[in-house]
């Protein structure tokens, strides 16, 4: 085992790679879980965040909403959905919450959970092909990135890491 000495503590290799790789499990597991309830329907849950990037401006869509929607200011499909989280770990408390990143469906996706959707069907693509036309980017870049790329992945995990304190940031429902 190679291990490696860091100011002054012994950390090993094989001790970091596997976090990132929960991590990264991890996000990517949260994000298909939110895929499924949306295509499935939460009788719980009436509506999902959504941000409208030419009004900038945060709002809430019904649950099924395919990413991109009309947004809040006009006839054009721009908004897309968003994760919000409360950096405080308390998701009643609206002042500490802050969009973690933003996700849209490829054309193609969209189309085709639409038309399934319609007809009672399932999408003719598979989940990892799905994945790479799921897109992310957080509010301040300008690219978006397949869900399915180490950078895609790393934007939908970084929000997870514990702020001061040790505090875990958690996902914010309407």
């Amino acid at each position: 085992m190679l291990v490696v000495r860091q100011g002054g503590s012994a950390l090993t290799v094989a001790a970091r790679v596997p976090i990132r790789l929960v991590l990264a499990t991890l996000a990517v597991a949260a994000s298909l879980a939110v895929l499924y309830s949306v295509l499935r329907g939460d009788p719980g849950r009436t509506g999902t965040f959504f941000y409208d990037p030419s009004a900038s401006r945060l709002f809430v869509a019904p649950m099924g909403s395919i990413p991109p929607i009309r947004g809040v200011d006009g006839p054009e499909e721009d908004a897309v959905r968003a994760v919000v989280v409360s950096v405080t770990g308390n998701p009643e408390d609206r002042q500490s919450r802050r969009i973690a990143y933003l996700e849209r469906y490829s054309p193609e996706l969209k189309r085709q959970l639409e038309a399934a959707r319609t007809e009672g069907g399932r999408a003719p693509m598979g989940r990892s092909e799905a994945a790479s036309h799921r897109w992310v980017r957080r509010t301040n870049d300008t690219d978006w990135v397949p869900l399915a790329s180490e950078t895609g992945e790393r934007i939908v995990s970084d929000w997870a890491v514990p702020g001061p304190g040790g505090i875990s940031p958690v996902v914010c429902i309407p």
